[in-house]
């Protein structure tokens, strides 16, 4: 046999040999017999989520996965989650390493991939303080509400042409952002109408959603990184590339020319490029490729998510119309039909958070949590979870877990209301029966910015139109179908006829 040969194979053996050994003397939580080499991986399918909620039915809510050479442990009931996101949040607080941080988040130098320590705290206080603050909300309330009414009256001259609402949510939600982050549109010029660049960005991002959400084989068997048939990894670095482009030429343009001047506060890129010259804190300086994985991370994890939930949630109210003739009589009587919402109008609004949360809990915009490793091993349930393990949490399981919830598969916002099944539920991250923000220390960032953006976006599109298919497509046939990505996107796209319900001047007419 050729030396070389002889040498990779007794190294594999050797490696083999360890691991089985050493999971002779612990008992690891339950799993499927892993496969040789690659372990489990091939368990996953083309929609992992569901694979793994169909794996945790006969191992239980606890389970082990084998990933190549990595332990993978994956939560799939509301217990079993808080034990890793309260009771062992401290002990799970770090990103595993992988693809796409490595290639995509200018190599963990962003927030949302950042190791736990003084840099990812610095940066989560720059976001918490000057973008996701109470009073920074307040402060942008303007902000929202004008971009949403330019939504609106944009929707209000679609014709007879159906629209593709996902696309014009994006676009206001990143409109929306990049007048607080940057202190200007990114897109378009205020009137709503169609720009190429939004589309090009909006397809970058569900991209990036895409291979993110891809388990390659090089992050769990690296002798094997040449092995990747599907070219993730060039995907990836091509990907970077036109962000990196997209995102230098905002920092440059700004560095040149400054915030527009039009907006009443200072933006955030000023304040980074502050930062950045300043130091602040324990976490130091930031340098230009740390600001531009920031900014990666806000247009993408802030502008498609919140957009993606309002689509699911105008799609399930189109299936259910007797529950948008509610939600529109409760929006009337509050609002009145001569003006649009506004965040004011929001708390106001009880069926309206009803549709929200059961939005929340039935399409969770992250499927499966980001990963987390154990930084020590520890105990959960009786079960030895390894130093190193990745942890998956299945939101979307979890959220359907028929021993909580009744009927779990239909869209019932009646559960959230007093005499339902949970009416007090909380969706920021303290009511592990739905978790689509995540919990414990690497919550979302956006949380609250990304709650404040669907209620006001759902509550105007319900309150300002009533909806329509195209024709011969009929509205209890609706295809529902998930794209499975880091984040749940809609397979087809939501093609409808807005039409206008209020006052004709509220639209500008």
């Amino acid at each position: 046999m050729n030396p070389l040969a002889l040498f990779f194979c007794t190294a594999l053996f050797c490696v083999l040999l360890y691991h089985f050994l050493t999971r002779r003397s612990v008992r690891l939580p339950p799993g499927p017999k892993p496969w040789p080499i690659v372990g489990n991986l091939p368990h996953l399918g083309p929609v992992p989520h569901h694979s793994i909620a169909a794996l945790a039915k006969t191992y239980g809510p606890l389970m082990h996965l084998r990933m190549g050479f990595v332990d993978v442990v994956v939560a799939a009931s509301a217990s079993v989650a808080a034990q890793f996101l309260k009771t062992h949040d401290a002990n799970f607080s770090n990103r595993p390493p992988n693809s796409g941080a490595k290639h995509i988040a200018y190599n963990y130098q962003d927030l949302v991939f950042a190791p736990y320590g003084p840099r990812w705290r610095m940066l989560r206080k720059i976001c918490s303080v000057h973008l996701f603050s109470g009073k920074a909300l307040d402060d942008f309330r303007h902000i929202r509400q004008e971009e949403v009414a330019v939504l609106t009256r944009a929707l209000a001259r679609a014709g007879q042409t159906p629209v593709n609402l996902g696309q014009l949510l994006n676009v206001c939600t990143t409109n929306a952002l990049g007048r607080v982050m940057l202190g200007r549109r990114v897109f378009g010029d205020g009137s709503g109408g169609e720009d190429p660049k939004a589309d090009e960005f909006k397809e970058m991002v569900v991209e990036l959603m895409v291979l993110a959400g891809v388990f390659n084989i090089g992050d769990f068997v690296p002798a094997l990184e040449w092995l990747d048939l599907q070219g993730v990894a060039a995907k990836m670095k091509k990907l970077h590339a036109r962000f990196d482009a997209f995102l230098g030429a905002i920092v440059e343009e700004h560095k040149i020319s400054g915030s527009a001047g039009s907006e009443r506060h200072v933006d955030l890129l000023s304040t980074l490029i502050s930062v950045r010259d300043n130091a602040d804190g324990e976490g130091g300086k930031l340098t230009d490729v740390e600001i531009k994985a920031l900014l990666l991370n806000l247009f993408t994890a802030g502008t498609d998510t919140s957009s993606s939930t309002v689509e699911w949630a105008i799609a399930e109210l189109i299936r259910h119309p007797e529950m948008m003739a509610q939600a529109q009589q409760e929006l009337d009587a509050v609002v009145g039909r001569g003006r649009l919402v506004t965040d004011l109008d929001l708390p106001q609004l009880t069926y309206l958070q009803a549709i929200i949360k059961e939005t929340f809990r039935l399409h969770p915009s992250t499927p499966l949590s980001l990963p987390r490793m154990a930084a020590e091993s520890c105990e959960i349930n009786g079960y030895h979870i390894p130093k190193n393990a990745t942890l998956l949490v299945n939101v979307w399981a979890i959220a359907r877990d028929p021993e909580v919830w009744e009927k779990p598969l239909e869209f019932r916002p009646s559960r959230f209301l007093p005499g339902g099944e949970r009416p007090n539920a909380d969706v920021r991250g303290n009511d592990f029966e739905v978790i689509p923000f995540g919990a414990g220390r690497r919550i979302c960032a956006g949380m609250s910015l990304g709650l404040r953006m669907v209620h006001l976006l759902t509550a105007t599109l319900v309150h300002a139109f009533n909806w329509e298919l195209p024709e011969g497509q009929v509205a209890e046939k609706l295809n529902m179908d998930e794209a499975y990505g880091l984040t749940l996107q809609r397979a087809p796209p939501l093609m409808v006829h807005p039409r206008p319900r209020l006052s004709p001047q509220v639209f500008g007419k």
